[in-house]
């Protein structure tokens, strides 16, 4: 009988999230108040949960509009979540800092971890100084009216770290040289648009590191750069995990890539994780039939494979994300729900949940569990 994926922390457990959602709101007319028509919500994340390791390079993985750069931001508060809890294990100097400023925070376990989502917005900056973003665009994140000295140095500022400006100048200059920036005298008076893209990614990176965190969500960090400098700045972010003992969530719609740089996977679609799993297993034994297809679009240069890589497509559009199929939300694109007339009516009715078929690989299809048998675990 199959086990039901549920968070269990330990003491090598950084963050875990349970249950997560990320709705929007939808715009209403007039007409919509008038009638009294129910709210409308986008559903971004809707029922998320997976937990990450200390040390550990934790992938989400999906296409475009899935909600990974969402869940991301709501992990860091970013975005407030509407449900759901984000358990972080904070350091001693991170809880000493709230006691300073009259915060006690509440445990919700024995690991002394910490529910974010419920942490009053008046209270969240020391939690910046532990968890950082690496975002998407090097040139739009970045203060176009800014010296990269001035953006290196605001967060310092803010955070009331180096008590004179020769202590921040060093600081600075230290970060610069850890990115690659050398010498760093040359970069600090240019503006971003005087920067190539790889220069602009290694100053985001610069600005993550300087409050020492312990967490960073990298959103896509090499999407936007040419493959020479890619490669470039993947080894910069390993290096600086391997020296600073970092714990990476990498955003990315890119498996070949996730495979290269991720210890473990989520594969998202429309707002909830379909499979997780060891990145290397995931890749090679996809069981989800939406994991099959992501990687029949991989292009494959043996031609000895292509044929059975792409026997399993994609069929139609992704539903929006205000107005989701009931039962398994990929049910009206899925290939295999066709052909299986034997659990249509658990797919067009029930959600699957995650469920593990092979130790420590989980998926949300209920060719692999039945309604009854997950009841059944429910239970106990």
């Amino acid at each position: 009988m199959p086990n039901i994926y549920v968070p269990k922390p330990d003491n090598d457990t950084v963050l875990y999230v349970k249950d997560l959602r990320t709705w929007f709101p939808v715009r209403r007319s007039f007409i919509d108040v008038i009638r009294r028509r129910p709210p409308l919500y986008v559903h971004a994340v809707d029922g998320v949960s997976f937990d990450i390791k200390e040390g550990e390079t934790f992938g989400l993985a999906g296409e475009s509009g899935c909600g990974k750069t969402t869940t991301g931001k709501t992990i860091l508060r970013l975005v407030d979540p509407v449900g759901g809890i984000i358990a972080y294990r904070p350091r001693e100097r991170l809880l000493k800092e709230w006691e300073e400023i009259g915060y006690h925070p509440k445990f919700i376990d024995q690991y002394k971890s910490v529910d974010i989502s419920k942490i009053p917005s008046k209270y969240l900056k020391p939690l910046r100084k532990e968890m950082q973003m690496i975002f998407q665009d090097p040139y739009g994140s970045l203060n176009p009216r800014f010296t990269v000295y001035k953006i290196l140095e605001e967060p310092l500022v803010i955070h009331g770290i180096g008590e004179t400006k020769e202590e921040r100048y060093d600081l600075i200059v230290r970060v610069l040289e850890q990115v690659k920036l050398t010498p760093p005298e040359e970069f600090l008076n240019r503006y971003p648009h005087m920067l190539s893209g790889g220069q602009r990614q290694r100053v985001g990176i610069a600005r993550a590191l300087l409050l020492q965190p312990r967490f960073i969500v990298a959103d896509e960090p090499t999407s936007m750069l040419d493959v020479s400098i890619r490669a470039e700045i993947l080894e910069l972010m390993m290096e600086l995990k391997e020296r600073y003992k970092l714990t990476y969530v990498f955003i990315t719609h890119d498996l070949a890539l996730a495979r290269y740089i991720c210890d473990r996977i989520a594969i998202m679609y429309l707002g909830r994780i379909v499979e997780m799993g060891n990145t290397r297993r995931v890749l090679e034994n996809p069981l989800h039939p939406y994991t099959k297809a992501l990687i029949s679009a991989i292009p494959e240069p043996d031609p000895r494979y292509r044929k059975i890589l792409r026997e399993l497509p994609i069929k139609g559009e992704v539903p929006s994300p205000i107005n989701i199929p009931p039962g398994c939300r990929f049910r009206p694109r899925c290939v295999t729900y066709d052909k299986t007339t034997e659990i249509q009516r658990y797919c067009e009715t029930e959600e699957p949940p995650l469920i593990e078929v092979e130790k420590d690989h989980y998926v949300s299809c209920w060719l692999y569990g039945t309604p009854e048998e997950v009841r059944e675990l429910t239970k106990k």
